[in-house]
């Protein structure tokens, strides 16, 4: 059952990637851009979790993709946010 839904979290986060990715095609905002490579990294991350055995030494390593994954969605929200002087 934990493979399972092992799985299903790859396939979630792969599917809001696309979806993210989709939106980026139409309006061309890096905020959605990273957030589709971000959600596609959080999909690996759970395929590594799901390949790997639960003994595994190195395992815990694989949560640094997913730490990667949120600072790079926090960097696109305070990228969006930031207040950009208007050219002369």
């Amino acid at each position: 059952m934990l493979d399972f839904l092992t799985g299903a979290n790859a396939t979630a986060a792969l599917v809001a990637g696309l979806f993210f990715l989709r939106f980026w095609r139409q309006t061309a905002d890096r905020l959605f851009a990273s957030f589709a490579f971000a959600f596609w990294l959080l999909s690996l991350q759970w395929l590594l979790l799901g390949l790997t055995a639960p003994d595994y030494e190195l395992r815990p390593l694989l949560y640094g993709i997913r730490l990667v994954a949120f600072a790079l969605i926090i960097g696109a929200i305070v990228d969006k946010n930031r207040v950009r002087k208007p050219r002369s």
